[in-house]
């Protein structure tokens, strides 16, 4: 036993062996363990300097920086693995490449895709090996002696490729080797990491995109009714920003919140605002993984303009029975106006002018008269071919409706002043629909004198044949219009009117698009406003005129 610890001694001492030797072991085994440990320290500095919501690019540059501490190249590049195919990523230095950052890498051929698919290290020569690869003349150009390509994986699961070169014959030993691939191991790890950090990223971006792109209002409040997130829609319309209580001014939003809590179901609330906005609000409950409710999500619609559609077109379909039954009594009235009109014409021949009676007989005749004009406008404008076109005379139009409203109007103390020109070509074109872009437009004019305090009330109507265009002016000198407010005139629901539905523009601009037409204003606030109706002529009817 004794003589057993006595060698072990000696052979840790290196008393058998000569001095020289002893020391060199001793030195060789020391910068082993020095460079070992320089290896680890590097490897730990990399995997500190890398944070996973840091740029792929910058990454690499850390690492690339640190490695050039631990081993001699001239050149390094990483390919990554993009939608099956191989890019180039990053180069080191910046100019030594002879192809741009993000080309592909072509599978036949390649000595990277080798590498990758066969899971190996590969160690090649280019100066003097007559084996051909797709990028040896890329390399070679570099002036490079030997590259080492090794493959990145994770798990089995391909990430790119690593490639190293030097300008000069230097071995790649055993050292080296090892270390990169460790280093090849911890890379495939970090750079799942990050791509993983930057789809969720690229998710979450997209849902909050879509989030705030939905023009509807979304809120989501936790159960201490705390608003944890909410789009540019509910901002907007709330003024969440500035608002820190704003389930206290919406008690009944309030309340609807705490019954989707309790009940865990969905609900539903109708909001009206005092500047006639209606809203209606769906909860919904929020459930984790774990099915325990967190959160409720309040849906608000704006439906103000859908409720004024509806009811637009509810007022529209009573209308339509007002047109058809005024058309019925239009048709009832025709029966004895006949016959006053023929009784009074035949008593007519029995008195002289000069007779009293007679002119009593005239009234009643020229009463009659205007009687039936006004019935045959009824019928002409209740008539149900408005989608029919046909070559329609604006003049006429122009008449029909003043036979049927211009009674009114003057009995308002409105005068008219008509200027139509007698030798206007026909259009095709709806004439029901042109008379009530007509009245639409008189009754604006009217409206507006209505407003005013002038004494004078008039309504200029003019019609002009221009540039193969047929015009229609109508000029009043009301209250006029506000220059903001005039590109909003023709915007459905826009009205200043009390009982007004804002459809009267609108409708009109929508039958003269119809025509191919137009409708143009002008118009200076408390001096008055002026409408031009411009309807295209088509060439055939160029030459047709309606007397």
């Amino acid at each position: 036993m004794l003589e057993e610890k006595q060698e072990m001694i000696a052979q840790l001492t290196g008393i058998k062996s000569s001095k020289k030797n002893y020391y060199t072991e001793l030195k060789k085994t020391v910068e082993q363990l020095e460079k070992k440990n320089l290896q680890l320290e590097i490897m730990n500095e990399i995997m500190k300097s890398i944070k996973v919501d840091m740029p792929l690019d910058n990454i690499l540059s850390n690492m690339i920086d640190k490695l050039q501490m631990l081993i001699d190249f001239d050149h390094i590049s990483i390919s990554l693995l993009q939608n099956n195919k191989l890019v180039l990523v990053n180069v080191y230095p910046k100019d030594s490449r002879c192809v741009k950052i993000g080309s592909t890498i072509f599978e036949h051929n390649s000595l990277y895709w080798t590498a990758l698919n066969e899971k190996k290290i590969i160690l090649q020569e280019l100066v003097g090996s007559p084996i051909h690869f797709y990028e040896k003349k890329h390399l070679a150009a570099l002036h490079l002696q030997t590259i080492l390509v090794l493959p990145i994986y994770s798990k089995n699961k391909k990430i790119g490729v690593l490639c190293m070169g030097r300008t000069d014959q230097t071995i790649w030993n055993e050292d080296e080797l090892s270390f990169l691939e460790q280093l090849t191991d911890h890379l495939a790890i970090t750079i799942e990491n990050v791509q993983l950090y930057g789809e969720v990223l690229h998710a979450k971006q997209q849902w909050e995109d879509t989030f705030k792109a939905v023009d509807d209002m979304i809120i989501v409040f936790d159960k201490d009714l705390h608003i944890l997130q909410y789009n540019d829609a509910a901002n907007d319309f709330y003024q969440i920003r500035k608002k820190t209580n704003l389930l206290i001014n919406e008690p009944s939003l309030k309340q609807l919140i705490i019954d989707t809590f309790n009940a865990q179901k969905a609900g539903y609330l109708e909001l009206n605002y005092p500047d006639q906005t209606i809203c209606e609000v769906y909860s919904y409950p929020i459930h984790n993984k774990e099915n325990n409710l967190y959160g409720v999500i309040a849906y608000i619609k704006d439906v103000t303009g859908k409720r004024k559609m509806e009811a637009q077109l509810i007022h529209s379909g009573k209308l339509a029975a007002i047109g058809e039954m005024a058309a019925g009594i239009a048709h009832e009235l025709n029966s004895p106006l006949t016959a006053i009109l023929g009784n009074s014409q035949l008593l007519l021949r029995d008195f002289s002018k000069e007779d009293p009676v007679f002119s009593l007989l005239y009234d009643i005749k020229k009463c009659g008269d205007r009687c039936k004009q006004i019935i045959k406008s009824l019928l002409t404008f209740s008539r149900q071919d408005e989608y029919i076109f046909e070559p329609v005379s604006l003049n006429e139009a122009v008449s029909q409706v003043l036979n049927l409203i211009k009674y009114q109007f003057e009995k308002n103390q409105i005068q008219f002043h008509i200027h139509l020109q007698p030798d206007l070509p026909l259009i095709e074109g709806s004439r029901t629909q042109i008379e009530q872009i007509i009245i639409n437009l008189l009754l604006n004019a009217k409206d507006a004198l209505e407003q005013t305090s002038r004494q004078e009330k008039a309504i200029t109507i003019k019609t002009s044949y221009q540039h193969n265009e047929l015009h229609l002016t109508v000029k009043d000198n009301g209250i006029g219009i506000e220059e903001e407010r005039i590109s909003n005139i023709f915007h459905p629901f826009h009205t200043t009117k009390k009982s007004g539905t804002g459809l009267g523009l609108s409708v009109s601009l929508g039958i003269a698009k119809k025509h191919n037409g137009s409708i143009d204003v002008i118009s200076q606030l408390n001096k008055g406003s002026t409408f031009t109706l411009k309807l295209p002529v088509q060439s055939s009817q160029g030459t047709e005129v309606k007397m």
